[in-house]
């Protein structure tokens, strides 16, 4: 009996805050999931020793993360169920219904050492080209010019896969360079636009969405053959079919490239961090972890010490 009032309490308690995360931080629904699934895991835990989500101890959640590691879990994804646990406890904490947050001095995994992967230059460009090359035929379907234009956008801006099936047409503002991109938590941020990026899309808006459309009034920017909004997935496979032999491209993989070629050309981290849409400069930095590595294989490859060092090793 006891058990079961411990289960239907956790139950109720992490209602309450998928609630608030949806509600008062217009978290979408998909990440609300994520953070439930994390935290009823960690309700487990507790629940196995006995207790309450809301009589934790840190003990308890450095037990769980210790657990996490013997079962192999990544680093990254224990990092991300420390994440999910911190922002609960704060709110039990804002809410009064704690006195003491167990995660306050809990480190997290080290999980800028799996460093984000990102596509080469020459690959990127590769595949911009092959891509760019049908939607500038003067035969070119609304299909090439949108698929072209979706791939030049996610290298542009560095969006999320999610923010480019979010795009509304108005959200274009081609004549100043620029577009609106609602990002997690529906937070708002303009990303500007190149050249290349502005001229495919402008081309699609005029060649390729009308006959994508089929009349209908649709708000979203990008359509399938149906004149439906795209999903995620659909924008997935598609990015997975244009990549370049071997490299198994992916949106995401566009965005650190986007961010990656960035810092290695000297921007700033700050801006990086604008463009990405980041909340903490900590999920930036990881980008200079990244030009390093680019910045040492250059210098074995150019430096003289540096190729007598590579040939001797």
């Amino acid at each position: 009996m006891q058990e079961q009032g411990q289960s239907t309490g956790n139950v109720r308690v992490v209602r309450e805050y998928v609630t608030y995360l949806r509600v008062e931080k217009g978290m979408r629904p998909a990440t609300c999931e994520a953070y439930q699934r994390d935290i009823e895991q960690f309700a487990e835990h507790v629940e196995g020793c006995d207790g309450l989500l809301t009589g934790a101890r840190q003990d308890d959640v450095s037990g769980f993360m210790e657990g996490l590691r013997r079962n192999h879990v990544e680093s990254r994804s224990i990092a991300r169920k420390l994440s999910a646990l911190r922002g609960f406890y704060r709110w039990l904490l804002m809410d009064k219904k704690i006195a003491h947050d167990p995660t306050v001095n809990v480190e997290s995994p080290s999980s800028w050492k799996i460093l984000p992967k990102s596509l080469a230059e020459s690959d990127v460009a590769g595949m911009l080209e092959r891509t760019g090359v049908a939607a500038s035929a003067a035969d070119a379907d609304g299909l090439s010019l949108r698929d072209h234009a979706i791939l030049e956008l996610l290298y542009a801006g560095g969006l999320r896969v999610a923010e480019i099936c979010g795009l509304h047409v108005e959200d274009l503002n081609l004549d100043a360079g620029r577009a609106l991109v609602r990002g997690k938590g529906d937070k708002e941020r303009i990303v500007p636009l190149g050249r290349a990026a502005i001229e495919s899309l402008e081309r699609y808006l005029k060649l390729g969405r009308p006959e994508l459309s089929n009349g209908a009034m649709q708000r979203a920017l990008f359509l399938s053959v149906r004149g439906k909004p795209l999903t995620r997935q659909w924008v997935w496979e598609m990015v997975r079919a244009a990549s370049p032999a071997g490299t198994k491209a992916s949106p995401h993989k566009l965005r650190h490239s986007c961010a990656t070629h960035m810092v290695e050309h000297g921007a700033d981290l700050r801006s990086v961090q604008t463009l990405l849409g980041h909340a903490d400069i900590a999920t930036t930095q990881v980008y200079t972890h990244v030009a390093l590595g680019r910045l040492k294989q250059v210098h074995r490859m150019h430096h003289p010490r540096g190729k007598r060092r590579a040939a001797a090793s």
